[in-house]
């Protein structure tokens, strides 16, 4: 993980040297500073400014204490306060596969911490944000956070800082910087310090007037500005309060927008987070609006500065200041329109869903993944207008359970879990209960349940799907409740029963024609239990297979776990070159998907390949490194004998060799690295001289059969 999320700056920073001196002398005394002022003032960029160089180490000390990073949560686009935690962990880069609580888990991982965490946008869940902050202050001593808002979290020891206008001087250095890089320079003449003047040094009011350059010279904007101040004023020309400065500077700006620019400002209110071209043709073209203009007046729109454009990982995105978001959401509740415009984001939001899922089994995994984590905010909107409708409850099961592959295959199974509990409470608003949405839902539900240790949550929603499935005749429902009743029997050691639940499944799916990147982790599964039952030949085959089909299809995320079944088996054999150029590219999946379950997986196994190359040292590092992952995925692994005989056997192997104290020493070592450090070192290849060409125990590969635990919850 990098040590800041901070994003990078897209235009020049202007003035605030004494503010940003404050701000770090707050910073150097107390463990909470708010940044509060009226929208537009500039809070945002300067705890940005003032936290980024906080991570570059500037200042006394700060780079020591913030030694494990500066992380950023924006929490503007939020509206359920059951997310915030959810928002938290994502910002500190933190997958937990448990059913434990979110807060639980922020506790903990911050708990032994020195980090800078920097809240931006909360005042509309100031009371629930007050609560967490307080908790996490409380009880993470090297902890730090650093907020911005409109009004403080009022806690004890928080340190207030208001943030005034820009002075004069650095009001006029900013328009005539904004005015260079719009290609419209004017020169520090009387009429545009009486236009900084007239907008109260307002950073966002400025940056509005300067997108303005291109068709109004700085005159006419005076003559335009002081005519709405009269309408607002009843023909005063006295300073007007600073919030009122603003919103009369974003309506100037609206009224000098065409009626087209003011129809898709007011439409765009609709998104909660980041938004794409697409996105605005589908969901704002209309009768009103050619989606064949969209195009140009969203271009006009950026030109003005009303909409920010910006480069992601996903490909170029445009967003609505939070403040200039609420003004077009006022013009379209006004319009009347807000009711249709969510729906049709919402229905965006299900197709964009429907396609990432169908792209998930294709050689575009990545761009999805990526996708799916811009729309987030976006996704969960919709979620939200499904849940809210009963008549719709169905279409909020669709949707929860098409996400199965962010929830599960991108490290969200947390939030996952939320959304499918919720939407499997639904009561549907017709008699049909067993829909196919629902039943859906519920595989999904016990998918995630399984992988986050809650066999009964899990046995329960899919004996519920499977009783479903038999009544509606639903085949492909009654296939994937097998397969996920095998999965529970894999994870609890009851090979036989996964052996046969898993067979079946598969030939179910190959009945219904099913072929996706779930039915291709069924046959690995189902590998791993012939593997356990000491029929590496038939694994082999079935992950060769897999393999095929994921170089055809393009597909990696089911492909890193046949690998990591091949390196097994590999091991086995003592081809440990093999094994190790395997567990390579696992790895080197598994990390850019997130997916800690394969990660941790997989360097478990290098940790015993490495110890069989002669290496016992680089071993332990490797296993201590793993410690940290199953942690935040859950009972390691899984609390099976099975998934454990590899680790258990490379303790004894490496102990007996390095004694106990090196032993933990370099465990230890291993402990104390962040993932992508883990990652790196694995990566890095051995670094011993050759050893045994495999296990003492036996020969190459026997692993010692572990003691049988009583079967996890089945259903029959």
């Amino acid at each position: 993980m990098r040590r800041s999320n901070l994003p990078a700056e897209l235009n020049r920073f202007v003035g605030r040297d004494g503010e940003l001196d404050q701000l770090k002398r707050l910073l150097g005394e107390f463990r909470l500073v708010t940044v509060v002022g009226v929208g537009g003032v500039g809070k945002s960029r300067l705890v940005v400014r003032a936290a980024a160089a906080v991570a570059a180490g500037a200042g006394a000390g700060a780079e020591k204490r913030y030694c494990d990073g500066v992380r950023l949560a924006e929490l503007a686009p939020l509206r359920d306060p059951e997310l915030l935690e959810h928002a938290l962990l994502d910002a500190l880069g933190l997958t937990d596969h448990t059913r434990r609580p979110p807060r639980e888990v922020l506790v903990e991982h911050l708990a032994d911490r020195r980090l800078l965490l920097v809240l931006d946008g909360f005042e509309h869940l100031v009371d629930d944000c007050a609560g967490l902050v307080r908790e996490l202050l409380r009880r993470s001593p090297g902890l730090t956070v650093l907020a911005a808002a409109r009004r403080p979290l009022r806690l004890d020891g928080e340190a207030v800082m208001p943030l005034a206008p820009l002075p004069a001087d650095d009001a006029v250095r900013l328009f005539l910087d904004r005015a260079a890089a719009a290609a419209f320079p004017v020169e520090d003449t009387g009429s545009v310090r009486e236009l900084c003047r007239r907008l109260d040094g307002i950073p966002l009011a400025l940056e509005l007037a300067a997108g303005r350059l291109p068709v109004l010279t700085v005159g006419r904007m005076l003559d335009r500005l002081d005519d709405r101040f009269r309408l607002l004023t009843g023909g005063t020309r006295g300073a007007l309060p600073r919030h009122q400065t603003l919103r009369t500077a974003i309506g100037w700006s609206h009224e000098l927008c065409t009626p087209e620019e003011r129809l898709l400002w007011a439409r765009l209110s609709v998104f909660a987070g980041p938004f794409d071209l697409e996105a605005v043709e589908y969901v704002c073209g209309g009768p009103e609006l050619a989606p064949e203009l969209v195009l140009d007046v969203l271009g006009e729109l950026v030109a003005q500065s009303v909409v920010v454009r910006e480069d992601t990982a996903a490909g170029v995105r445009f967003r609505l200041l939070d403040t200039v978001r609420a003004y077009g959401a006022e013009w379209l509740a006004a319009l009347g329109d807000e009711e249709r415009m969510r729906r049709r984001h919402r229905d965006w939001y299900m197709g964009l869903a429907t396609w990432c899922e169908l792209e998930w089994f294709s050689p575009r995994q990545a761009e999805v993944a990526a996708c799916a984590d811009s729309a987030l905010p976006n996704l969960r909107a919709a979620l939200e207008l499904c849940m809210e409708v009963p008549e719709e409850a169905h279409l909020a099961q669709h949707l929860a359970a098409t996400l199965w592959f962010s929830w599960v295959g991108c490290g969200r199974l947390a939030e996952g879990r939320h959304w499918l509990d919720r939407a499997v409470a639904l009561e549907p608003g017709y008699e049909c209960r067993y829909d196919q949405a629902r039943l859906r839902a519920l595989w999904v539900l016990g998918y995630v349940a399984i992988l986050q240790g809650d066999d009964t949550a899990a046995v329960a929603a899919l004996h519920e799907c499977g009783e479903g499935a038999a009544r509606t005749g639903n085949a492909l429902a009654a296939a994937y409740t097998t397969h996920r009743m095998g999965c529970l029997a894999l994870l609890s050691d009851d090979m036989p029963r996964a052996e046969e639940l898993l067979s079946r499944a598969l030939a179910a799916y190959r009945e219904v024609g099913e072929l996706n990147s779930q039915v291709l982790m069924g046959q690995v599964e189902l590998a791993m239990a012939k593997v356990f039952l000491g029929d590496l030949e038939a694994a082999v085959s079935l992950c060769r297979e897999v393999r095929e089909i994921c170089e055809e299809r393009g597909e990696r995320w089911t492909r890193a776990y046949a690998l990591y079944v091949l390196a097994y088996s590999a091991w086995t054999r003592g081809a440990h070159g093999e094994a190790r150029e395997l567990l390579g590219e696992c790895i080197t999946i598994d990390h850019a998907f997130n997916d800690l379950v394969g990660l941790v997986l997989a360097i478990e196994l290098l940790a015993l390949v490495t110890a069989a190359e002669g290496d016992p040292a680089e071993a332990a590092v490797l296993q201590g490194a793993a410690a940290p992952m199953w942690e935040a995925v859950g009972l390691p692994l899984f609390g099976s004998g099975y998934f454990s005989a590899p680790r258990t056997l490379c303790e004894r192997q490496v102990g007996e060799e390095l004694g106990a104290e090196r032993f933990r020493a370099y465990v230890a070592e291993g402990a104390a690295l962040r993932k992508d450090a883990a990652v790196a070192r694995a990566l890095s290849g051995p670094s011993g001289p050759s050893g045994p060409s495999g296990p003492s125990d036996g020969g190459p590969g026997r692993v010692p059969s572990p003691r049988r635990r009583p079967r996890r919850g089945a259903v029959s």
